[in-house]
């Protein structure tokens, strides 16, 4: 970040930003380095004002959710970072339909929404992100995704005016993608869920979380690395080549499940990030396959391969 958007920065919203925070304890991975501001907004006006300095200043800006697809660099944020507040996570259900905060957590919502009833949003219950970057992500898990039930957001773009409602067929929700931008973030999203019976989404969710616990490591992670090549799973293919159980300094793939990558309390992200890299080469190598990353990098350089991501 220049000095000069830096102060421009500063003069626009110093009594709202935080200087060099650490952005590692906001990520479920719990390693990375700081962002050089941040802002936690707790209203529409701040959220207003934060959009009107970051594009008044030009600089880059990084929009954090739960952090739990999100992997910051050792060296970290050179900008902006920018997360929603409790006020932000709001869950409204009247009849079938549902509004939630950018900021609510989608095992509360799958819980909620159960409780109050409704059915279709009980997979969210073992995703532990937000909804907003559940619509950046169209994040899903057993069988479901967000686009099956969401009907429209709010979006507000920290590098211009765009404060408005869109419509999910105007969000181009692909498989783990969206149209969503890294400087939007999603207000509030509204969901169109079906009438069911409660106790039968309570137990489903009871299923899926024990599920959950057999078959996915706990600790420091951020869920499956890389996005299932069509027709197969990245964790069978990082399993049959070797990687299960590989180490790179403080980072080690699960030997419950190779699609998990675990960070060492204290660890680096450049390690997970090596690791990633590894694992990447291995099935090349061995499948002749290109994996893909799901996680959100920030701070590194771009992903190698042919198509290659930041």
């Amino acid at each position: 970040m220049s000095t000069a958007a830096l102060a421009a920065l500063d003069d626009a919203l110093g009594d709202v930003l935080d200087v060099d925070v650490p952005l590692g304890p906001l990520t479920t991975y719990r390693v990375g380095g700081p962002a050089r501001r941040f802002v936690l907004v707790d209203d529409e006006d701040v959220l207003r004002r934060v959009a009107a300095a970051a594009t008044a200043a030009d600089v880059a800006v990084l929009v954090v959710g739960k952090g739990s697809n999100l992997l910051v660099a050792d060296a970290g944020f050179d900008g902006l970072a920018v997360q929603l507040g409790p006020s932000f996570a709001e869950v409204l259900v009247t009849g079938d339909v549902v509004r939630a905060g950018g900021a609510a957590s989608l095992p509360v919502v799958a819980r909620r929404t159960a409780a109050a009833g409704l059915t279709g949003f009980e997979w969210a219950v073992g995703v532990p992100g937000s909804i907003g970057g559940a619509v950046r992500m169209n994040a899903g898990g057993h069988g479901s995704d967000l686009a099956r039930s969401l009907r429209r957001v709010r979006v507000v773009d920290l590098h211009g005016e765009q404060d408005g409602v869109v419509d999910v067929t105007a969000l181009d929700l692909g498989y783990r993608s969206s149209a969503v931008t890294p400087s939007q973030v999603v207000v509030w999203a509204e969901l169109q869920l079906a009438t069911g019976d409660r106790a039968a989404g309570e137990a489903e969710i009871a299923e899926i979380v024990r599920w959950r616990r057999a078959n996915q490591p706990g600790g420091p992670n951020a869920g499956s690395v890389f996005t299932n090549p069509p027709g197969d799973s990245a964790g069978r293919l990082i399993d049959t080549a070797g990687g299960k159980g590989l180490r790179v300094g403080t980072a080690e793939v699960s030997t419950k499940h190779a699609n998990f990558i675990q960070a060492d309390e204290g660890g680096r992200a450049d390690d997970v990030r090596a690791l990633m890299e590894r694992l990447a080469a291995l099935v090349r190598d061995a499948h002749g396959v290109e994996l893909h990353p799901e996680t959100r990098m920030v701070g590194f350089a771009p992903w190698p391969g042919p198509e290659g991501s930041a």
